[in-house]
């Protein structure tokens, strides 16, 4: 054999392991490996961190749109995406956290519940109740190794005169979506409005938030109509009929006004009035353009792919309420694994302190004031389908936090719970 054939066959029986080599892994990246399951006994138990989501059943008025129907597990599902997504961080960390869900009409019943989960490790509840049932369970939990979040009530006064220190709030207050929505109007130049009130307590509270948003800011109410809702006949054959004359009637002999501001919380007449006015003016507050924490159509700052893991999770789209469940959980995963602790005093007292901050999908971190423990946040203006804007609006300055535009200020506040 030649010295030229002997170099070849070396050469070939080279290439041709180096071809074998090269197949195992391509086939190696393309067929899917069984992963290695550790037995229990391979790594440590990480440390569990219990958070408990306590839901009162209230009576509510149906909404008027059969799309507005509510989903039994608003606001429970946008805990447990908060939930999966503080695991997905806490896993590098050997942290796991877990949600109970406790559920009733009677509030005393609920804080009996609370108060052995509590006994039993919860130390962190996210509250979706009531306003009075809301101060009796904080009050019922005062002592305790608990800290509380409110996500289902907008009450100025929860965080004001009546603030409790042990809660906190991550659901807006009416002051802060009335001034998220008039720094809107004024940004625009429609600072008149022609406000529509329902009867409900509630709009009697909506309304003096916009009262007030419209002085501090410098828009008009030029005038108030009080709206009486009759829902007898408003899925009735013919109910339609009924309200396009209505409404019209209603709208007749109005002073000169930019926008028609419909303010109705319990969503029972406000759909009615897009469309059907005496002089066509834009519709705003409970319907037509509307501020919100959240809506299911933002796709900015990364929030597409966290809507579509919300579906994915719910086979729904994300509501407020979810939301504002949603950020209550994450802010505890965020403690957890900034102070890589699972002390509830540890994470408590850095949640409260102002180093605290936590990503939101809103552009900016938000965090909670230190004066009444309400979350700032930056808060959305929409129509039904689209976003339109966001608030703070250009030109409303502030002298700490453009966020503290939105809501009672640190010289306004009356609340005593809080000392920051």
């Amino acid at each position: 054999m030649s010295s030229k054939t002997a170099i070849f066959g070396v050469f070939f029986t080279a290439f041709a392991a180096a071809s074998v080599a090269f197949a195992n892994y391509a086939a190696a990246q393309t067929t899917p490996q069984p992963i290695p399951i550790p037995t229990q006994t391979s790594q440590p138990q990480g440390a569990v961190i219990q958070m408990l989501y306590v839901k009162e059943d209230r009576e509510k008025e149906l909404p008027l749109s059969l799309l507005d129907q509510p989903n039994p597990d608003d606001g429970i599902a946008g805990a447990k995406l908060g939930i999966a997504d503080d695991n997905t961080t806490g896993r590098f960390l050997n942290q796991t956290f877990k949600l109970d869900v406790i559920e009733g009409s009677d509030i005393d019943d609920l804080i009996k519940q609370a108060t052995d989960k509590v006994a039993a490790g919860n130390a962190f509840i996210v509250a979706d109740m009531g306003p009075d049932s809301l101060l009796k369970f904080a009050d019922g939990m005062k002592g305790k190794p608990a800290q509380i979040f409110n996500v289902g009530n907008p009450d100025d006064r929860l965080r004001e005169e009546d603030c409790r220190a042990n809660v906190l709030h991550t659901a807006p207050t009416r002051t802060m979506l009335a001034d998220a929505l008039v720094q809107y109007l004024v940004w625009k130049r429609w600072p008149n409005m022609l406000m529509v009130i329902g009867p409900s307590a509630n709009d009697q509270l909506l309304a003096d938030a916009y009262r007030r948003s419209a002085k501090k800011f410098g828009a008009k109410i030029v005038e108030e109509r009080k709206f009486n809702v009759d829902t007898g006949n408003r899925r009735a054959d013919g109910g339609f009929e009924q309200i396009q004359q209505q409404i019209s009637q209603f709208m007749q002999g109005a002073k000169d006004h930019d926008v028609v501001l419909v303010v109705d919380e319990d969503q029972v007449f406000g759909d009615y009035f897009p469309y059907r006015t005496w002089v066509p003016r834009p519709i705003v507050g409970s319907a037509g353009l509307v501020p919100g924490s959240w809506h299911p159509a933002l796709e900015q700052w990364g929030a597409t792919q966290f809507q579509n893991r919300f579906k994915r999770l719910t086979g729904r789209i994300m509501r407020p309420l979810d939301y504002d469940a949603w950020i209550a959980t994450r802010v505890v995963g965020e403690a957890a694994s900034r102070t890589r602790s699972t002390d509830f005093k540890t994470l408590k007292d850095f949640i409260h302190s102002p180093k605290f901050d936590v990503a939101a999908f809103k552009g900016v971190a938000v965090s909670f004031r230190g004066w009444n423990g309400q979350l700032r946040e930056p808060l959305l203006v929409s129509t039904q389908k689209i976003f339109v804007s966001v608030s703070p609006q250009p030109g409303f300055l502030h002298q700490f936090s453009l966020l503290d535009t939105l809501g009672i200020d640190k010289p306004e506040t009356k609340c005593k719970a809080y000392t920051q």
